[in-house]
């Protein structure tokens, strides 16, 4: 069985150890910094997920058959395992369509990447270690980044490369930003309402598990 997955309750004619536990839940994410980036935010605003979060499941990149397998074996175990596989657009004109699989929901993100919500030009300010570095920050905003209120622009962008290590933002600091750094700068008020949707849908599917 995957380390990642809960054990599952015992199969129907088998006697149990004890009372049932609650079903299983299982979190697919693209790569660790994913990961990284989401139990951040619910650290701060969903708490009840943190560890759920930390357990999750990576695919190795937008994998989302990967999902599917894995959680088919999960699900031969428990039927009533849920999970949730959070992935990002990329190049897609459109997220896809929900997952045919039972149980398990597919979550694509608005925009390119997870790391577009990142770049917050408050949150990234905050993210400078001096004065310095807070100047830097903020003229990257205002010369790199489209206008908040426009959301065609925002879904246009590859927030990976700005982020990426000999990326914009590490030439312009000389040291990589870190996302999780960015992440913690965040305010509650300042996160999208795409990020807020995935965190409401991660609780639901949590508690439906349970």
């Amino acid at each position: 069985m995957p380390p990642s997955i809960r054990p599952a309750r015992a199969r129907p004619g088998q006697e149990p150890a004890g009372p049932p536990g609650p079903a299983p839940f299982v979190l697919y994410v693209e790569g660790p910094r994913d990961r990284d980036v989401l139990r951040i935010w619910c650290e701060r605003h969903q708490p009840g997920s943190v560890e759920i979060v930390g357990q999750a499941v990576i695919l190795g990149g937008r994998q989302p058959h990967r999902a599917v397998e894995h959680f088919r074996v999960v699900r031969d175990a428990d039927p009533d395992a849920r999970g949730l596989c959070v992935l990002d657009r990329d190049d897609a004109p459109a997220p896809e369509p929900a997952s045919d699989e039972p149980g398990l929901e597919l979550f694509t993100w608005g925009r390119r990447h997870l790391e577009s919500y990142l770049l917050v030009a408050a949150a990234l300010r905050r993210a400078g270690r001096d004065q310095k570095e807070r100047f830097r920050l903020e003229r990257f905003a205002r010369d790199s980044l489209p206008p908040a209120s426009d959301e065609p622009a925002w879904r246009r962008l590859d927030a990976k490369r700005l982020l990426e290590r000999d990326g914009p933002l590490h030439r312009i600091l000389g040291r990589p930003l870190p996302t999780g750094t960015i992440a913690r700068s965040l305010r509650g008020d300042e996160l999208h309402g795409d990020v807020l949707s995935l965190l409401g849908r991660l609780i639901s599917a949590i508690r439906g598990a349970g």
